[in-house]
């Protein structure tokens, strides 16, 4: 299948670029990583140019599975809190092993850090960075359970950024060390034999 080619006419890029609020009335664009659309006025982070799609209005980008951004409303569309909160956790969900902080979050989003953060707390239970050790937690236990590799490459894989902070936490929300995990899983193995 041919891929398809979304050139962003220049004086469209320029106002996107340069938060244009001119242009509110002429087209919104989408960002296709995030799946969030705006209005050109929008003061978000500038996304890269190959990412963004141009709507002529808001009901084409709702009609391509776009979300309205929570910043600039396009259109007066706002989405729902839990259908916001539902899509940030669903974009964690793939994204869990990157470095991933409040702040990228709320970027990514379109929110502020402060709204998201108690909007995710109030509707999940907890934090998104809570959310987000829970995931990397859960994927260390099944790759010490699955697999040989060493507790710092593991930590690597999950998006802990070293292991003396992996082992600590690990330790902390579990009662043992990854180690000592892996250990109490297999029974008696070659961890019990001497060198």
């Amino acid at each position: 299948m041919a891929k398809q080619n979304f050139a962003v006419p220049a004086a469209y890029w320029k106002a996107i670029s340069e938060s244009d609020a001119m242009f509110d009335d002429q087209f919104f664009y989408g960002v296709r990583t995030t799946r969030i659309f705006c209005r050109p006025s929008c003061r978000s982070r500038v996304p890269n140019k190959e990412n963004v799609r141009i709507f002529k209005n808001a009901y084409t980008a709702l009609a391509q599975g776009f979300r309205p951004c929570k910043r600039c409303r396009p259109d007066g569309l706002n989405l729902p809190a839990d259908e916001w909160i539902e899509q940030i956790a669903d974009w964690i969900d793939e994204h869990f092993t990157e470095p991933i902080n409040l702040e990228r979050l709320a970027d990514i989003s379109h929110g502020s850090p402060y709204h998201l953060q108690r909007l995710f707390k109030r509707l999940k239970g907890c934090s998104p960075l809570e959310y987000i050790q829970q995931l990397r937690l859960e994927k260390a236990d099944r790759l010490l359970a699955e697999t040989d590799d060493p507790v710092a490459k593991i930590g690597r894989l999950c998006g802990f950024p070293n292991a003396p902070y992996f082992i600590t936490l690990y330790k902390k929300k579990n009662g043992q060390t990854p180690a000592n995990y892996r250990k109490s899983l297999r029974g008696a193995t070659e961890y019990d034999k001497p060198n």
